[in-house]
């Protein structure tokens, strides 16, 4: 459970340095995170209680392929509980893995806007926030201050309709929540989100409509299946797939030269 691929639709792994966290909005009330640690007893011995790992930092060093990498899905990077020098030592590895992208989300934007100017927010890190409903779109106010390349949003679980202001934002993700207790999702609530990133310009996601279990309602919102990214992550794969290319080319090519000379 501290690393791996991912069923999660807008990356590709999950890494996460320190587990667990506590409840803050109501976004949190069925979290699937503190879930998993209930169902899987005997990887998270310490229950939902935060814990760091610093076993598991060089992790992202060890994945060649570059990749999306959902940094604490496990947790929030942002916790008051999570030293400032582990935060740096964080950041490092990411600053380190130029080829991956790193995306951060938190609810606990007061911290972020304390902790962010003190951090080296280096082009691969992206930084997001939880919206859930109207009362929480402060947090993008917080983020906007944030130097990150990528700003963006998760609007998941969606518990109402939202006015946004997208000044500043890249990327908005959607979703419903899932699970035994989940609350539904209003498809006017979906479509306003959607309606707005078309006039500011925004890149639009939509993850889920969510049900009992997350994949049963499906991700099709008015017969379209939206995965739109930041134009940054195209640029990325482009430039990281050519470098891969090129040290392919030159391995090729040493390994003939090689296989010359042995004759």
């Amino acid at each position: 459970m501290s690393s791996s691929n991912t069923g999660i639709e807008w990356t590709d792994k999950t890494w996460n340095p320190t587990t667990g966290c506590n409840k803050v909005s109501p976004g949190c009330r069925y979290c699937y995170a503190e879930a998993l640690t209930e169902r899987f007893t005997n990887n998270f011995p310490q229950g939902f209680k935060l814990t760091l790992h610093p076993d598991r930092l060089e992790q992202p060093k060890k994945w060649r392929t570059p990749s999306r990498i959902f940094v604490n899905s496990m947790s929030d990077l942002f916790h008051k509980d999570v030293p400032f020098e582990y935060l740096q030592e964080i950041f490092a590895v990411m600053r380190e893995t130029p080829w991956h992208i790193y995306q951060i989300l938190t609810k606990r934007d007061q911290n972020l806007a304390e902790l962010a100017p003190k951090l080296e927010w280096a082009k691969n890190i992206w930084m997001g926030v939880s919206v859930e409903n109207q009362q929480y779109t402060s947090r993008i106010d917080a983020l906007r201050q944030v130097s990150a390349r990528v700003r963006f949003l998760s609007c998941e679980p969606l518990l109402g309709s939202l006015r946004l202001d997208l000044t500043g934002i890249d990327w908005v993700i959607v979703g419903g929540e899932s699970g035994h207790h989940h609350r539904r999702m209003n498809p006017e609530w979906a479509r306003e989100i959607l309606y707005q990133t078309r006039e500011a310009n925004v890149a639009f996601f939509f993850k889920q409509w969510g049900g009992h279990h997350s994949k049963v309602g499906g991700r099709m919102l008015d017969d379209f299946i939206w995965n739109e990214m930041p134009a940054v992550w195209y640029e990325h794969v482009n430039k990281w797939q050519k470098q891969e290319l090129t040290r392919h080319q030159k391995s090729y090519r040493l390994e003939q030269r090689c296989s010359i000379s042995a004759k």
